[in-house]
C-alpha cells in the first residue's frame, strides 16, 4: 500500500484496503482476548493469595464473557469460503396463507433486523412491498458488515410459525410459512458478465414507505435477465437512477450465486450424491401454541425462549448450523 502506484486501480487498491482492515480487526481481537484473560489471571491468583471471596462474582462473569469471545473468533474460524466476509442481501418471501404468511415474513424481518443491530451490522431496505391487511408481500434487505453473509447463509430455506392466529376471530391455530434467501453482495467480476440486450427493464410507481416522492413519480426498477428469468426490483431511493444501480448490483448477486449453485451441482452429480434444493426446505420450525419452542431441523437445536429469537437471539442456531456444515463438508 506504500507504493505510489497503489492507487492508480481503485478497484484492486479498495479491497486490498478491505482485506487488511479485516485481518487488523482479527489481530485486535485476539489480542484483546489474550489481554482479558491474563488480566483475568491476576485477578484470580490475587483472590486466592488474599483469600478475598467478594472476587469470586467478576471472575464468574469475566470468564463467562471470556468464554463467549473464544467461542464468536472459533465460529469465524469456520468462515473460509469466497463470499463469507462479504455482506448479505436477504429476501423474504410469504408463503400460501394471504395475511398470515405475509405478517409472519414482518416477524421474521424484524427479527434479522434486531439481529443486525446487535451485530452492530448497518440495515439498507432495498425493496418493500407491503401486504394487502398486514405484513409484507416481499422485502429484499443489504445488511452490511464483516462476516454477514457467511453467518446469514446458514438461514436460507424455510421458516414454519406454528400460533394462534390473531387474524382469525374464532382463534383457531394456524401454520405459515415464508422463504429466507440470502445471496452475497458481490462487485461486478469476470465471473459473469451481463449483456445489455439480455435485460428487460420497466419502472413503475413505488409502493410503501419512502415519503410522497414514491409514490408520485415512476422511480422503482424491475430488471429481467431473459436468460435465466431473474427478475429482480428496487424502489428505495429517490431516484430511477439509484434504483436502476441498485436493482444491477442485486442482480449481479444473484447470477454469481446461481452460478455457484450450478457448479455445486454438476460436483454433486459427479460425486453421485443426491442434495435437497435449499431454498425449498424447511430449516425450523417456530412454536407459540400449545407450546413455545424454536427447533431447527437440520441440527435438533432447540430454544425454549421463542420471544427472545424472535428479538433476534438466533446465534445458537448460527453456531449449530456452521458446525453442521463443516461435518458434512468433512465426510464428503
Amino acid at each position: 500500500m506504500l507504493s505510489p502506484n497503489f492507487w492508480d486501480e481503485r478497484e484492486r487498491a479498495e479491497k486490498v484496503g478491505k482485506r487488511l482492515t479485516a485481518l487488523k480487526e482479527k489481530i485486535s481481537s485476539y489480542r484483546t482476548l489474550e489481554k482479558s484473560y491474563n488480566d483475568l489471571i491476576e485477578l484470580w491468583q490475587l483472590a486466592q493469595i488474599e483469600e478475598d471471596t467478594s472476587l469470586e462474582g467478576e471472575i464468574a462473569r469475566e470468564l463467562t464473557n471470556i468464554e463467549k469471545s473464544v467461542e464468536d473468533q472459533f465460529l469465524a474460524t469456520l468462515l473460509n469460503g469466497p463470499y463469507d466476509n462479504n455482506n448479505a442481501i436477504l429476501s423474504l418471501h410469504p408463503g400460501a396463507g394471504g395475511t398470515e404468511s405475509q405478517d409472519w415474513a414482518a416477524m421474521l424481518l424484524r427479527m434479522y433486523t434486531r439481529w443486525a443491530e446487535n451485530q452492530g451490522y448497518q440495515v439498507e431496505i432495498l425493496d418493500y412491498m407491503e401486504g394487502e391487511e398486514a405484513g409484507i408481500k416481499s422485502v429484499t434487505i443489504l445488511i452490511k458488515g464483516n462476516n454477514a453473509y457467511g453467518y446469514l447463509q446458514t438461514e436460507k430455506g424455510v421458516h414454519r410459525l406454528v400460533r394462534i392466529s390473531p387474524f382469525d376471530a374464532a382463534g383457531r391455530r394456524h401454520t405459515s410459512f415464508a422463504s429466507v434467501d440470502v445471496i452475497p453482495e458481490v462487485e461486478a467480476n469476470e465471473e459473469v458478465k451481463i449483456n445489455p440486450d439480455d435485460l428487460k427493464i420497466d419502472t413503475y410507481r413505488a409502493q410503501g414507505a419512502g415519503g410522497q416522492h414514491v409514490n408520485k413519480t415512476d422511480s422503482a426498477v424491475r430488471i429481467t435477465h431473459l436468460p435465466t428469468g431473474i427478475v429482480v426490483s428496487c424502489q428505495s431511493e429517490r431516484s430511477q437512477h439509484s434504483n436502476r444501480l441498485a436493482a444491477m448490483k442485486i442482480l449481479q448477486a444473484k447470477l454469481v450465486d446461481l452460478k455457484r449453485r450450478e457448479q455445486e451441482a454438476e460436483l454433486a452429480q459427479i460425486r453421485g450424491e443426491q442434495r435437497e434444493i435449499a431454498w425449498g426446505s424447511q430449516i425450523r420450525s417456530y412454536v407459540f401454541h400449545p407450546y413455545t419452542l424454536v427447533k431447527d431441523h437440520r441440527t435438533d437445536v432447540e430454544v425454549g425462549n421463542i420471544q427472545a429469537v424472535m428479538d433476534g437471539g438466533i446465534e445458537p442456531f448460527i453456531r449449530a448450523c456452521l458446525m453442521w456444515q463443516r461435518t458434512n463438508k468433512e465426510e464428503s
